[in-house]
């Protein structure tokens, strides 16, 4: 379990976050299924991180204020967050969407960062290259097609959800369809100023993954200077959850040399 669930308020906007450990400071952000129970990648992380997990606006039971209308808002809302942190840099690490939003953010500055590490991020088109669609999925098809491991996703299917977890998960459906529905997870402007990145990144994909197919992994390296790019192979869209140890290696491995 996490040491410290708490609420962290920037400006007019006051979230959940997750929070443990001691160390060189990591934040994560999450994917577009809202902010995850603590996972043992978050644990391991926290063995010598400063670990921290918001959970984005607009999604579980954070605020959703009206000014939030895309990912460049989320982007500039986290430049808030890291600001109001009091930290002077972090390892920034994102998921999905999560992943998405960190690019965005460390396109328009780096001054917060110390290190990017993105999981299988969500944001670019590649012209035929045919990405999977959870706004078209059926529930049951949108955990199956996240998971190489299919036992992961038959435990999930297998969980109750109490009204509470279906409030919650509508909520984050709603919110996630205001960041990815239009245009189809991808922002039309963000390659062009991939460049920007100025920091060490770490690009991490599953090799069987339905979501985002790893084909996109190369594309990410080409642009951004100073990447790393690696393939996890039997892995699905969520490496921190299938191949945990792997991916936490990795991660500290970029802390440690930034």
């Amino acid at each position: 379990m996490p040491a410290t669930e708490s609420r962290h308020r920037v400006r007019d906007v006051n979230v959940r976050m997750l929070r443990d450990g001691s160390g060189p400071p990591i934040v994560f952000l999450h994917g577009a299924n809202g902010l995850p129970q603590w996972l043992p990648f978050f644990e391991q992380l926290a063995q010598t991180c400063d670990f921290l997990v918001p959970e984005h606006p607009g999604y579980g039971t954070s605020d959703n204020p009206a000014w939030l209308r895309n990912i460049g808002d989320l982007a500039m809302y986290y430049l808030d967050f890291l600001d109001g942190l009091g930290i002077d840099k972090v390892h920034l690490v994102g998921h999905s969407l999560g992943g998405w939003t960190a690019a965005e953010l460390a396109v328009r500055s780096c001054a917060r960062l110390a290190s990017l590490t993105l999981l299988a991020p969500a944001g670019l088109r590649i012209k035929g290259i045919l990405s999977g669609d959870l706004f078209m999925w059926s529930p049951d098809e949108a955990v199956r097609n996240v998971y190489y491991d299919q036992s992961i996703a038959e435990r999930i299917l297998a969980l109750p959800m109490s009204d509470d977890d279906a409030d919650i998960a509508l909520t984050n459906r709603f919110t996630t369809a205001k960041f990815g529905w239009e245009p189809r997870w991808y922002s039309p402007s963000l390659e062009r100023w991939l460049h920007r990145i100025s920091v060490p990144t770490l690009v991490l994909w599953g090799a069987e993954d339905k979501i985002f197919p790893k084909d996109y992994a190369a594309r990410w390296g080409e642009r951004i200077a100073n990447a790393t790019v690696e393939i996890i192979p039997e892995c699905g869209h969520v490496p921190m959850v299938e191949k945990a140890e792997t991916t936490a290696r990795k991660v500290l491995d970029l802390v440690g040399r930034s």
